[in-house]
């Protein structure tokens, strides 16, 4: 029994260890923070001019599509009016019906061609970078003269080459990374409450 509990609080701590390295390297990366910066600044910008903030992802990913998005339009630490926010992982009936009609790659891509208005934004979101139907709906984006926002892993995948700005983790681990990128959501909605 004592050595079953020394592993689980041993696998306990290095997760957390795991969780706290990524931090320092996150945070010794000036270009990864000056990053965030200038997304905290492109979203101010798409809000302050009467346009939405989109935001797509699978998965995990699309919960934080989801949760962000909800922080927008709702609140996050402050009352204020709502803004533009728009998960494209919620409507079922959409995702459906264009999975089965044009193929679960096109499920995004297909909202941003009827929904998105230039002047808006995608927030993309992939550790891969390389989720088809993300990258997808950064191209059908890009046809409409929307900016796009992206949350990656490491080397960013084809998302690299894709979006405005590019919010890469230096790290390979799914879960990790997803750590960084809510943390990274939440600075990004606190930036934003502020003006």
């Amino acid at each position: 029994m004592t050595s079953s509990v020394g592993n689980v609080q041993e696998l306990i701590e290095a997760r957390f260890l795991e969780h706290e390295k990524l931090i320092h390297r996150v945070m010794g990366s000036k270009r990864l923070l000056r990053s965030l910066e200038d997304a905290a600044g492109l979203m101010k910008m798409t809000l302050a001019s009467g346009n939405k903030i989109m935001f797509c992802g699978n998965g995990g990913s699309a919960a934080d599509a989801q949760h962000w998005a909800a922080e927008i339009v709702g609140r996050f630490q402050k009352e204020r009016e709502g803004m533009a926010g728009l998960a494209l992982t919620t409507d079922t009936s959409v995702l459906t019906a264009v999975g089965n009609d044009y193929g679960y790659d096109r499920v995004f891509a297909r909202q941003v061609e009827g929904l998105g208005r230039e002047g808006d934004l995608l927030v993309a979101i992939s550790t891969s970078g390389n989720s088809p139907n993300v990258v997808n709906a950064i191209a059908a984006a890009r046809k409409k003269h929307i900016r796009v926002l992206g949350f990656t892993a490491r080397t960013g995948g084809k998302m690299a080459e894709l979006c405005d700005i590019l919010l890469n983790v230096p790290e390979d681990n799914t879960a990790r990374v997803q750590e960084i990128h809510e943390l990274m959501g939440h600075i990004l909605c606190e930036l934003v409450e502020t003006e």
